[in-house]
């Protein structure tokens, strides 16, 4: 059975977020809940969501990223995510994901936005 709570670090301005093992309708309600009130309460300038935990997302995980996406673009903040393995790779570029929102192979690099950044197939890349 996999863990099905999340766990949030403040990094400065930004705010990493620790994926359980499945992210799916059953605990995205709780997601969005939470992450409104760290929101609403904090100066966050960068999410980062750590997939390193992650094996299984369904449609309900890619609206959750989509909707922080479109609300940290829409404050000037920016959103990234590390740790995706092969499969999680996968749903997030078919999801349309992958154009949006860079996906790094640390959390230094999503938190810093710079470096070795991960590409579909999960190679990786020097940002320019």
């Amino acid at each position: 059975m996999t863990e099905s709570a999340f766990t949030y670090e403040a990094r400065g301005q930004a705010l990493v977020i620790h994926l359980p093992g499945e992210l799916d309708h059953h605990n995205c309600r709780n997601l969005r809940y939470e992450t409104d009130l760290l929101l609403a309460e904090n100066y966050i300038t960068r999410l980062v969501f750590d997939f390193s935990k992650t094996v299984f997302m369904d449609s309900s995980g890619i609206g959750i990223l989509l909707n922080r996406y479109k609300q940290m673009e829409g404050s000037g903040g920016k959103v990234a995510i590390y740790g995706a393995g092969p499969r999680i790779l996968r749903v997030l570029n078919i999801g349309g994901i992958g154009k949006l929102v860079p996906c790094y192979d640390s959390k230094e690099a999503a938190i810093e936005g710079g470096g070795r950044q991960m590409i579909p197939g999960g190679k990786l890349w020097e940002q320019r």
